[in-house]
């Protein structure tokens, strides 16, 4: 098993058909001995709306061909530890557990590639907030982002350029992909909330197909047989 993922209990796994796809299946495992089992079925998600490509994580940084950039519409593949959870509600729903921070009109998060904070949670002063405040602002009363859990990519250190603010949140719809998030139906992102823990350490993969079955044994992902769901026919 990749000494990447050593001592993490829950793995989050989404695989799109291509690089270019921009839609897939997500699932959910937990740690089963020297193993991963399955605790849900796989449900459908969008990326961005130009695919995916190589992110910054704890694994995939270092691969070989284009890796993502600011507002390039891809998500980030690769390996991902799972941050906090920020919402519009002063609780999770009920059976959470997990690190949240309630998001109000003080709160932003920087994609401005210039910005010292690049990628990076702030708080301001709403009475006096800076210029760049509001193409920042994190509160807009958009359905959309009433959950933001967060994917750590381009986080340890942020690079400039690097892409930011992606989150897993709840899609506009099931056929309207995102600018580089990975998103699902309200009730499939509430089912995933309630089950992380901060103590199983959960983390998220995102490959495409091909690269899953080329990759899943060095990086301790599931096997192709119990990510079949994933995979789809002739994976077993």
């Amino acid at each position: 098993m990749g000494a990447e993922l050593d001592g993490v209990g829950q793995l989050i796994i989404a695989v799109a058909p291509t690089w270019d796809s921009n839609a897939g299946k997500l699932q959910r495992f937990e740690r089963e001995g020297g193993g991963w089992k399955s605790v849900a079925p796989s449900v459908p998600v969008l990326f961005g709306k130009n695919g995916s490509v190589w992110g910054r994580g704890v694994l995939g940084t270092n691969e070989r061909g284009p890796h993502k950039t600011e507002r390039d519409g891809r998500a980030p593949a690769g390996v991902f530890r799972i941050g906090k959870i920020y919402t519009y509600d002063t609780a999770l729903p009920p059976g959470s557990d997990f690190p949240f921070h309630t998001v109000t009109n003080a709160d932003a998060w920087i994609d401005d590639v210039t910005n010292p904070k690049y990628n990076q949670h702030v708080t301001v002063d709403p009475a006096n907030p800076p210029a760049w405040f509001e193409k920042q602002k994190m509160r807009h009363g958009d359905f959309a982002y009433r959950w933001l859990v967060e994917i750590r990519h381009n986080s340890d250190p942020p690079i400039p350029n690097g892409g930011s603010a992606i989150f897993f949140h709840i899609r506009r719809g099931p056929q309207r992909p995102s600018a580089g998030c990975t998103t699902m139906a309200e009730e499939n992102l509430i089912e995933l909330i309630r089950w992380l823990r901060a103590g199983k350490r959960p983390h998220y993969a995102l490959l495409p197909k091909a690269e899953y079955t080329a990759k899943w044994q060095a990086w301790g992902l599931p096997s192709p047989e119990v990510a079949a769901d994933l995979l789809g026919p002739g994976s077993r």
